[in-house]
């Protein structure tokens, strides 16, 4: 079962949480086989750290809350909320296989929320057109998959207009869109 976790950072959390990278980091090493993809939201103005994104494998919901909330920046209050969904790996396929490659060009992170006013209706469970810029995508969902939640997606585009524009408008309540980086252990 896929499950997309993005721990946001608590304001004025940065200096504990470069204190804790090896921690995160070997944390995050336990589950480096189940990892679909993995990386840290940046702030626009100068690129500090606003959160951290993993999507991985997990065997179901209880072990997908267990991986979110014993993080060790979780534990030590890095982060000020923390949104845990089931998700669909549309793409079939990990950050790592993404022929874009880890470097170049604007990455973000595009999450479609909750429904639109008057629309129950799930909205974007097809690939875009343009695919080659994805990086991952899916369908957020409820633990039994039965609810659709929103969308979220990992894209690599100019600008995050252009970013935002791999989700329909008009079908969420909020679409945020964040900068992001390729994650893990630096080579």
């Amino acid at each position: 079962m896929e499950f997309f976790c993005y721990h946001r950072d608590r304001p004025g959390s940065l200096a504990l949480r470069q204190e804790l990278v090896e921690q995160h980091w070997s944390y995050m090493d336990r589950y480096a086989s189940e990892m679909i993809a993995r990386g840290p939201t940046l702030s626009a103005a100068d690129r500090t750290p606003t959160g951290s994104v993993h999507i991985v494998d997990l065997p179901g919901p209880p072990a997908a809350r267990s991986f979110a909330f014993d993080e060790p920046g979780y534990q030590a209050g890095v982060y000020r909320d923390v949104l845990l969904r089931r998700w669909r790996n549309v793409l079939g396929r990990t950050m790592w296989e993404f022929p874009g490659g880890r470097t170049g060009g604007t990455r973000f992170l595009v999450l479609g929320l909750g429904p639109g006013l008057g629309s129950g209706e799930p909205a974007d469970l097809t690939l875009p057109a343009d695919r080659d810029e994805l990086i991952a995508y899916g369908p957020l969902l409820s633990d039994d998959e039965s609810t659709w939640l929103g969308t979220a997606a990992l894209v690599r585009a100019p600008d995050p207009e252009t970013a935002r524009a791999v989700l329909t408008p008009d079908r969420y309540a909020d679409i945020e869109v964040h900068h992001w980086q390729f994650g893990g252990r630096p080579s």
